[in-house]
């Protein structure tokens, strides 16, 4: 199946080098690219991609805004963000509007790629634990809980419920089945379900609704 990717960037070179890589890919297909933000919004829009690459400073719009707009008007649309920075202070912004990840500018081609594909799939470029470090980082810009955890686990089975506290702490699959003794695929399933349950798009999603209603606090294990 052909991946859809549009690319958002105000540098000519970066967008260049994203077109690059992306041609070596058969199941990769480039179907635009936009050179602002507000560009980014209309062609995404009208394009539909799987997936927009989209940097995180440009003109118009910036890559912030374009997540949000997206998530509301596209979300079939994923959004990887690009930045400089590892820790950049917009990276929670980013994840909080809607990104399913983000990357390195200075990526290596054999990583944009890997990324364009998991994002693709529906997963989330950031591994848990960097996920957690990440929120644990910046966790004080995000307001106070806004839906009471009661509210967020009814509807949850009780396995759900441990397998999302194990999630928001940074387990990945495979540590998640060793402490609750279920296979990992057990665990996927049981993702899934939380995915779709919670109405989140990917797991980095379903570590920020954890701190939101504070069933997680920063700094805890």
């Amino acid at each position: 199946m052909t991946i859809t990717v549009l690319t958002a960037d105000d540098q000519p070179l970066m967008r260049s080098a994203l077109r690059m890589c992306l041609a070596a890919e058969p199941d990769l297909e480039l179907v635009g690219e936009a050179t602002d933000g507000l560009e980014a919004v209309e062609l995404s829009i009208r394009l539909c991609p799987d997936v927009l690459l989209v940097d995180i400073r440009m003109p118009n719009l910036d890559g912030i805004t374009v997540t949000q707009l997206l998530t509301a008007r596209a979300p079939a649309t994923k959004v990887l963000v690009l930045t400089t920075f590892d820790l950049d202070d917009y990276i929670v912004d980013a994840l909080r509007a809607g990104a399913s990840g983000f990357l390195l500018k200075d990526a290596g081609a054999e990583e944009v790629v890997h990324a364009v594909r998991v994002i693709a799939a529906g997963d989330a470029v950031l591994a848990p634990q960097v996920t957690r470090r990440l929120l644990d980082r910046y966790a004080h810009r995000f307001p106070g809980p806004t839906v009471e955890p009661a509210d967020l686990l009814r509807g949850l089975t009780n396995r759900e419920i441990e397998v999302l506290a194990l999630v928001a702490r940074g387990y990945t699959n495979a540590e998640i089945g060793a402490a609750l003794t279920v296979a990992a695929s057990s665990v996927k399933s049981h993702v899934s379900h939380l995915l779709a349950k919670l109405g989140v798009a990917d797991r980095i999603h379903l570590v920020i609704l954890a701190y939101e209603t504070g069933m997680v606090d920063p700094g805890t294990l």
